[in-house]
């Protein structure tokens, strides 16, 4: 269940409506008018989304795109902006356009190129002339220009060939609906694998991409590249003279690729089309491969571990020239992503985990050493440096992405904002306070909670809380902001909220993270508690009688977990802890999620293998632990969610949760998407969705 979460969902969302745009209005930036500061799932929805970005080859400018909701249409869609880098100011809209803009490419300091439904665009911006360089029936889903501007390696997809014995029974048969597989990894995430992702190279002749002489630079091989569900342009570059390609593949099928992580990085030459792979022997994840200026060495991220999806992410560094590997995070607890080496090649920086936030990190190739540049309240999800300059994509749990301008010479900045998307919408409202706090737990370790204060907090009053339980399940509690799990919204709503970085989130070194593989009832569940009773005992605002908790994913499953054990706890009225739940796409029947879901090696690596060996006293442990043993206990009024398209966690699990709760006579609600997701991505859904929330909650912890 584990992905990098609510990032990528939005790109999800934004390739779904990028290659199938429906609606056919231009949908520009509303005029909001926020009623009593109140942060509501309206003035959510208001708000620009921030997305994908380039920084201009002199580094003075910035193209990114931000996509408005049109609630009636239950839709949005993408323009472009332009800012300076050097300050804040107005932005300059490039395109208004019904069409999303998307993957955005400098070509020179004048010239953007990016994706707009099957075409790529050429933007000169200072006329604003466009010109269509490239258009394919298949679409794009995101490109890069090689070095010197001759060619561009794209993103589009081939249809999976059912094999000869299976096809021919289909002959004749346009009309049907049927799906036949003889393998696993039929279904990935939330699409039924009909089509994977390939890279294709293709020369630019005359000002446009020449898309007849496109070479699929894996010849045909019917292997994923990128990798789904959430690989991009990311996982593949040039080398700096343009003569190879570095690319993430894991070329395995079916029941294989079902139960390994086993990625590599091959590079391709162009000249020959002969491919080799540079990290043979690596067992675990290696992904996004990144040349040194000089074109002597490569970087990537690489995990040690074959089927250990949350290992760490290693900073990987290889002579190309000698074939020696260098892992330049060994002394280093924490895990790296969207590595850059600068311009001199003697430093890479990267982005961490870093105790409840996401930092920027310069890493000594020769040393080792470690340097920490960013510090402060917020998330970095992502950045690009130009010379010393970094310019990144940046949240908190009080403001959605923004951009901010960073410098290789910092040390523990906060960073200058540079774009001013949502200003005038948060200038009107009252964020509710967050705050940190070191926890301990039961076995007197020190944990990070984030206690978010209502909207409206007055010290003279008493208020209701909720323990938010994070999904991963290792996914660390960071200063995120997503559209559906926002603390702002449930501090809008009068809540306090409680979020521990409980067992299992990286972020605080590899101990912390693993503590809660084969241990889902263990330690990880220990300090939920421990969280909720330290703030209910310790907070006088806080109404210990009126809390409830609420989680997706694993969060969920921490729901189900908590229902079954909400009783004869010492110090609460009835002796319960909770007084309701809310849990979202959640496990519920462990047995029955390990035939159900796709990604095998997961619950192979979490919960120990199949339940059907009991002979092994781990996999006795871990399915002991599965909440449908504990519905006896269940007497605390509990909504469940759950989605159709949901294939990690699969809608059957919700309906047989909220199904046991009818049948203990406990009061439930079940809310289903038929059209939804592990997220809930549609406007109109999520509305309905946290209008649900904030509904179950108020009848049981304020009425």
């Amino acid at each position: 269940m584990r992905k990098t979460i609510f990032f990528a969902a939005a790109l999800t969302l934004v390739f779904a409506g990028c290659q199938k745009q429906q609606n056919q209005q231009v949908i520009g930036k509303p005029d909001v008018q926020v009623v009593d500061g109140r942060f509501t799932p309206e003035v959510m929805w208001s708000l620009g989304q921030t997305g994908e970005y380039a920084v201009s080859p002199d580094g003075s400018q910035v193209v990114y795109g931000v996509k408005y909701i049109d609630m009636n249409q239950n839709a949005g869609n993408i323009d472009l902006y332009l800012a300076e880098t050097d300050s804040p100011a107005e932005a300059k809209r490039l395109t208004t356009t019904a069409e999303s803009e998307f993957s955005p490419v400098w070509a020179n300091n004048s010239t953007v190129m990016f994706c707009r439904g099957n075409k790529i665009i050429s933007l000169n911006i200072t006329s604003n002339k466009e010109t269509v360089m490239a258009e394919n029936e298949a679409g794009f889903e995101g490109f890069k220009l090689s070095p010197d501007g001759s060619s561009i390696v794209y993103i589009s997809t081939i249809p999976v060939k059912r094999p000869q014995h299976i096809d021919k029974l289909f002959e004749g048969l346009d009309h049907t609906t049927g799906r036949i597989n003889e393998d696993l990894m039929y279904r990935h995430w939330d699409q039924w694998v009909d089509e994977i992702p390939h890279i294709y190279l293709a020369p630019i002749a005359g000002g446009k991409v020449d898309m007849a002489q496109s070479v699929d630079i894996l010849g045909g091989e019917p292997y994923e590249c990128p990798m789904r569900p959430w690989g991009g342009t990311e996982q593949y570059n040039y080398s700096p003279d343009g003569k190879y390609i570095a690319y993430t593949c894991r070329k395995k099928t079916g029941y294989d690729y079902a139960h390994s992580t086993n990625s590599d990085i091959y590079l391709y030459s162009i000249a020959d089309g002969s491919t080799r792979n540079i990290s043979e022997g690596i067992m675990g994840y290696d992904q996004n491969p990144v040349f040194s200026h000089d074109g002597s060495m490569i970087a990537w991220e690489s995990m040690e571990r074959d089927g250990y999806e949350s290992d760490k992410l290693r900073l990987m560094v290889m002579d190309l020239a000698t074939g020696s590997r260098s892992d330049l995070t060994e002394n280093f607890d924490y895990g790296v992503s969207n590595i850059c080496w600068t311009e001199n090649d003697k430093e890479l920086v990267a982005m961490v985990m870093y105790r409840g936030m996401n930092e920027i990190f310069a890493f000594n190739r020769e040393s080792k050493a470690v340097r920490q540049l960013s510090h402060g309240y917020h998330d970095v999800n992502s950045f690009q440096l130009n010379g010393r300059d970094i310019i990144a994509s940046q949240v908190s749990i009080q403001y959605p992405a923004e951009l901010f301008a960073y410098n290789l010479t910092d040390s523990l900045a906060e960073g200058n904002k540079i774009t001013t998307v949502n200003d005038a919408v948060l200038s009107q409202v009252c964020m509710g306070k967050v705050e940190e706090h070191w926890v301990k737990t039961v076995d007197g370790k020190d944990m990070l909670t984030w206690l978010i204060y209502p909207y409206d907090y007055d010290s003279t009053k008493v208020y209701p809380a909720l323990l938010f339980c994070e999904g991963g399940p290792q996914t660390m509690v960071s200063q995120f902001w997503s559209t559906r799990w926002n603390f702002e919204v449930m501090s809008g709503a009068g809540y306090f909220v409680i979020a521990p970085n409980r067992r299992g989130v990286p972020g605080f070194g590899m101990e912390w993270l693993e503590e809660i593989s084969k241990d889902y009832g263990g330690l990880c569940m220990q300090d939920y508690m421990a969280a909720t009773d330290y703030f209910a005992n310790n907070f006088k605002q806080i109404d210990k009688e009126r809390i409830g908790a609420c989680g997706a994913s694993f969060g969920g499953y921490s729901i189900y977990w908590l229902a079954g054990h909400n009783h004869d706890v010492a110090g609460y009225e009835g002796g319960r802890r909770f007084k309701a739940f809310l849990a979202h796409n959640g496990m519920f029947n462990f047995e029955q999620q390990y035939l159900e879901t796709e990604e095998m090696w997961f619950d192979n690596w979490d919960l120990g293998g199949p339940y059907w060996d009991w002979n092994n006293p781990q996999i006795k442990k871990s399915y002991s632990n599965s909440p449908h043993l504990f519905v006896d206990k269940w007497n605390t009024p509990i909504c469940v969610i759950h989605s159709e398209f949901d294939f990690r966690i699969v809608a059957s699990e919700g309906m047989a949760a909220y199904n046991a709760a009818q049948m203990r006579h406990i009061p439930s609600r079940y809310l289903y998407f038929p059209d939804e997701t592990h997220w809930v991505l549609r406007p109109q859904n999520s509305l309905l969705w946290h209008r649900n929330f904030i509904d179950w909650f108020d009848q049981w912890l304020k009425k």
